[in-house]
């Protein structure tokens, strides 16, 4: 730590926003409680004096604040600060910092409690810290089952080096949350101005030559090689160096419906489908890159393959049951271990090769059929299918770099396999729980303000959003999105279950499925209105493009667009 004069007025709050200053985190996101009057101080006196800070964003909701911190993550990876209310505020957040969690998106999570309930000196806490706001515990105790990291910082002279080591934890495979509990006394405590050093990013590790030179042996006598991969994509470079790899090898490329971003180009001859069935019996050779759960259910393993592991932290932590049946494992940096891989595709059995690459053209040409079979039939089909809808958004992003962030269930099979993303960091899956995908949509154009951005979504996952905090968000940030809903009226993928488990039960003898119906929400493109945003209802096939063209000119001049698209199934 340097020593530095100590400003006048200093406390805790200039601790905390100087430590978030020193780990380089861009934003704030902060759902405003009434602990955080110290961090307003503070950044108001550095707005007024010049000095540096992170950008301050003032969220009237929970998930809003974290979701934005996901989905700015997603893009940046580098870990920001999070603020949030209490323990209440770290509960209604949860769910949004497990997501975190899952998607692997580093980021500091604080809220606070009173160490003294108005007891000890200095200044009084307030009375609703006694009365209602704690917990027994305290909230670093809540928040350790969906953090990778979860503590109290208990003086305000270590106060900035516990964010720091938060933020180097966040950071670190697996990236994910990590969680500082700052008592309000603290934030109220005089500072002695000791700021933490800044942090840098982390070192890599690498599979060493004598790992990896037997995983290419194995891959050059493998007959029928397949890649299954779940968040390549994720790690920086890894896209480019997952479309190397494979095509120094000729393997064809498998994402799972477990898939949370784009890995591979859905349009590139090697991708293989979602669908990793068809390889259960053939495959000789399976290299899971970065795939937490290939198999479904984890007990059905290949009847012959040998199973390679490429990934940095295979066995993840936060993964209850997690099941990989592998022979061997890579455990160095992905991206750098499939670049090792590719430099080493030399040798190669050229009649082997020719034979899988006449499989893999088979296959390819049979799902580039299909996919037009399925857009024709939809087309023709009465009513908008959501087929048309996803082929309809691939032409309207043709050439304009758009990114897709999905909170779609039922209808993400449709998104992803006719959307057909072929760049890096162009496709992401909501992850944890719906009612985050318009704070991460918004997360993810903060990052990349110069791209649209489409948020995919069903009527259901909609319902689940705080759709009013996050309108304000766009607004007030200047933050356009297009929202695109598919709105079948239905909770589908409950449906599909009591029909699955009760095939001739009660509910399909007498048509009484509760629990699914959502007929009764008024005109959801309605709820932008108030806020001036651009909105459109479709109900027909020939109004479709030309509303989402709208929608999305409205989107270039600065404007949300919602097109609430009434779909057939």
């Amino acid at each position: 730590m340097n020593d530095t004069p100590n400003a006048p007025g200093a406390d805790g709050g200039d601790a905390l926003v100087t430590a978030f200053n020193a780990v380089g985190a861009d934003y704030l996101f902060c759902s405003s409680g009434s602990e955080w009057a110290p961090v307003w101080e503070s950044l108001a006196r550095r707005h007024r004096d010049g000095l540096p800070c992170p950008q301050y964003l003032d969220l009237t909701h929970e998930t809003v604040a974290v979701g934005m911190a996901t989905g700015y993550g997603l893009v940046k990876r580098r870990p920001q600060g999070v603020l949030l209310h209490a323990a209440p505020g770290l509960l209604q957040g949860s769910m949004a910092v497990h997501g975190a969690l899952l998607a692997g998106v580093p980021m500091v999570v604080s809220s606070s409690e009173s160490t003294t309930y108005g007891d000890g000196p200095g200044q009084d806490p307030g009375g609703q810290w006694y009365r209602n706001l704690s917990i027994v515990g305290g909230p670093h105790q809540i928040a350790q089952p969906f953090t990778k990291w979860s503590n109290e910082a208990a003086s305000v002279h270590t106060l900035p080096t516990m964010v720091a080591r938060a933020a180097e934890l966040a950071w670190r495979a697996p990236a994910g949350p990590a969680y500082l509990n700052v008592p309000l006394e603290i934030l109220l405590e005089d500072w002695d101005g000791r700021e933490a050093k800044p942090i840098v990013a982390p070192g890599s590790t690498h599979s060493s030559p004598e790992e990896v030179d037997p995983v290419a042996q194995l891959i050059r006598e493998a007959r029928n090689p397949v890649i299954v991969t779940e968040t390549a994509g994720r790690e920086a470079g890894g896209f480019e160096a997952l479309v190397a790899f494979a095509e120094a090898w000729n393997i064809p490329v498998v994402e799972p419906d477990s898939a949370v971003c784009g890995n591979f180009p859905r349009t590139h001859r090697l991708h293989a489908g979602s669908d990793i069935g068809p390889w259960m019996d053939e495959a000789d050779l399976i290299l899971l890159v970065n795939c937490r759960a290939p198999f479904y259910p984890p007990s059905r393993r290949p009847s012959k393959a040998q199973i390679v592991v490429i990934d940095e932290v295979p066995q993840r932590p936060h993964v209850v049951y997690q099941v990989l049946f592998a022979d061997r494992y890579l455990e160095g940096n992905v991206a750098n271990t499939l670049r090792q891989l590719a430099k080493r595709a030399k040798d190669l059995d050229e009649g082997a090769v020719a034979l899988r690459r006449a499989a893999q053209h088979e296959r390819h040409a049979a799902e580039q059929a299909a996919i037009a079979a399925a857009e024709t039939k939809a087309a023709d089909a009465q009513g908008i299918d959501p087929v048309r809808v996803a082929a309809t958004l691939r032409e309207l992003l043709d050439g304009k770099d758009g990114i897709v962030v999905d909170e779609t269930i039922t209808h993400s099979r449709v998104v992803r396999r006719h959307v057909r993303i072929d760049a890096p960091d162009s496709y992401f899956y909501v992850q944890g729980g719906l009612g985050q995908g318009i704070a991460v949509a918004l997360g993810v154009k903060l990052a990349v303000q110069e791209r649209p951005v489409v948020l995919t979504i069903g009527d259901g996952a909609f319902a689940y959003n705080p759709v009013i905090q996050s309108y304000d968000a766009s607004r007030a940030y200047e933050l356009p999105l297009l929202i695109l809903v598919f709105n079948n009226r239905v909770y589908k993928s409950m449906n599909l279950n009591h029909r699955r488990f009760y095939p001739e039960g009660a509910a399909a003898e007498t048509g009484e499925w509760l629990g699914t119906d959502l007929h009764r929400l008024p005109r959801l493109a309605g709820f932008a209105e108030p806020f001036g945003m651009h909105t459109e209802t479709v109900d027909t096939t020939d109004a479709l493009m030309p509303a989402l063209e709208r929608a999305l000119k409205a989107v270039t001049e600065g404007t949300t667009a919602v097109v609430d698209v009434l779909v057939t199934r």
